[in-house]
């Protein structure tokens, strides 16, 4: 652990030019007093390190000083998929490593490229969640990742919502994790033998199971996912509602309904009659989440189809009305 830590500290000088004893202890997880102890076993090896004193002091390597001690171990290359995704990466306990083989490769590089990888991490940053949400809590993530890894079965313990909310037990073979928007989903092959997607956060217990498991031939992540995102669309937008719209409701259909349901709405329009109404079809959820979404658009939108948005609406405006009447 020691000599991991002593290569991170050389690499971080090496990439980053001067630092001090606090930033070093930052960036590796220790105490300042553990840095004074590294750095003195660094030069005692023959490191050509010194400090400047002063404010803007530190710990820095002699000019022309470069290191070869670059080689990533077992677990910082597999990490590499996470460079660049923080979050999602201690999520699964690979933070370190993360953290380790970026150090790796950006001492590897050649000064004109490793200049370049340091202005673009700099200019750019992934943030997977959206907006006004909190990552989902996933406590059995590490445990589904490294049966997963491990190609091993699985039994879980699964809150469903559809088609009878409650909770059931199955036996599931791992065949890959997915980040969407924020939210873990676990795509397995079950009893039926098809994969399936299952929300992380959902997963109540797991229990590791002798059985190996055997990955269907052909088989691709990526794929699979995207098949499984379009019928996961189709099957949400198969029902609709009639709505007309003024102009200013039309414009402010994609901040309401986000942009691919916009984009549907939007090529049903029929051209505006001579009070500047248009009738549109949108995709719809379910009636009280397609209620709570229009109700945004205020008198800029009435609904006419189907009659249980309607008696909702109806119904959700008059209670509305009631909280302010004097």
């Amino acid at each position: 652990m020691r000599a991991s830590r002593l290569v991170s500290l050389l690499l971080l000088l090496q990439n980053r030019g001067r630092l001090s004893a606090s930033r070093l202890a930052t960036e590796l997880g220790v105490t300042a007093r553990t840095i004074y102890r590294d750095v003195e076993a660094l030069a005692a090896a023959g490191v050509p390190i010194y400090a400047e004193h002063g404010p803007t002091g530190g710990y820095e390597l002699m000019d022309g000083y470069r290191t070869r001690l670059t080689g990533l171990t077992a677990d910082e290359a597999e990490s590499l998929f996470l460079t660049g995704l923080p979050q999602p990466a201690a999520e699964l306990g690979l933070g370190a490593q993360v953290a380790a083989a970026e150090l790796k490769l950006t001492a590897a590089l050649p000064t004109s490229y490793r200049d370049a990888s340091t202005r673009i991490r700099h200019r750019f940053h992934l943030d997977a969640p959206g907006w006004f949400r909190e990552p989902d809590p996933v406590p059995h993530l590490l445990a589904v990742a490294e049966a997963l890894w491990r190609d091993q079965a699985v039994e879980v313990r699964y809150r469903r919502w559809a088609p009878r909310p409650g909770e059931v037990t199955r036996r599931l073979h791992p065949l890959g994790l997915v980040l969407k928007a924020g939210t873990w989903y676990l795509v397995a092959t079950g009893e039926r033998g098809q994969p399936r997607a299952y929300r992380v956060s959902s997963i109540l217990d797991v229990r590791p199971l002798p059985e190996s498991v055997t990955r269907p031939d052909g088989f691709d992540l990526a794929t699979y996912w995207q098949r499984h995102v379009e019928e996961y669309e189709s099957a949400r937008n198969a029902e609709v509602a009639t709505v007309r719209l003024t102009a200013r409701g039309v414009a402010a259909l994609p901040d309401v309904l986000g942009p691919k349901a916009a984009r549907m709405a939007l090529r049903t329009l029929t051209p505006a009659d001579p009070d500047g109404w248009q009738q549109a079809t949108i995709p719809l959820e379910s009636v009280s989440h397609a209620a709570m979404t229009l109700l945004r658009l205020g008198p800029d939108v009435r609904v006419l189809s189907p009659a249980t948005l309607v008696a909702h609406l109806r119904n959700t405006i008059r209670a509305m009305a009631d909280l302010y009447v004097a």
